[in-house]
């Protein structure tokens, strides 16, 4: 039996709607874990099929800190006009503008990683496995690469307001939840004096 509160928890929790995380307790049993997972799924599934789609609308949000030493810009693109007016919208961009400022990614997505910025990894990593075995190194090396450009990539990086929930998962549970593609156009970071 699903409760009213296990699936409020969930919603609170994902933000999605309140039949489709109803349906995946149902599937999951009532466990919240296996729901999460079935949700991110799901999400992965929506977010694959509107991938297509065309962007006509969006919004830019920006972050200040507090101490006024970093801020940061994000443009948040969707189909619609109507999605982009929303405020949960806007307030998505303006978590994804906060996590920006907090983690000064250099990348959005795996594949912006330049020749020159995964020769120069290489180069210092190479040096670590140099006394590896002959087998091992290569992928020793890969890992050690992977690990070091996780942290610099946008859509890889852990959500700082839920580490459980990557910025490509929360982009994908957006996408669910809006019923539309949604997608980070550009975004920049700007800091006084490299804080």
């Amino acid at each position: 039996m699903i409760t009213t509160e296990q699936i409020k928890e969930l919603r609170d929790l994902t933000g999605i709607s309140i039949m489709q995380v109803r349906k995946a307790l149902e599937e999951a049993n009532g466990d919240k874990e296996k729901a999460l997972i079935i949700l991110r799924k799901k999400g992965g599934d929506v977010a694959g099929k509107k991938a297509d789609r065309t962007f006509g609308a969006g919004t830019v949000a920006s972050y200040v800190h507090s101490n006024g030493g970093v801020a940061s810009m994000v443009e948040l693109l969707s189909e619609t006009d109507f999605v982009s007016g929303n405020e949960e919208f806007k307030k998505l961009a303006y978590d994804i503008a906060m996590q920006i400022a907090a983690t000064n990614p250099e990348f959005l997505k795996k594949d912006d990683i330049t020749p020159e910025s995964k020769a120069k990894a290489e180069e210092v990593f190479a040096v670590e496995v140099k006394d590896k075995p002959e087998a091992m190194k290569a992928k020793i090396l890969e890992g050690k690469i992977n690990a070091y450009f996780a942290d610099k990539i946008l859509l890889e990086q852990p959500f700082i307001k839920n580490p459980d929930l990557t910025i490509a998962n929360l982009l994908e549970n957006a996408i669910q939840k809006f019923g539309e593609k949604i997608a980070i156009g550009r975004f920049a970071r700007f800091s006084v004096l490299n804080k």
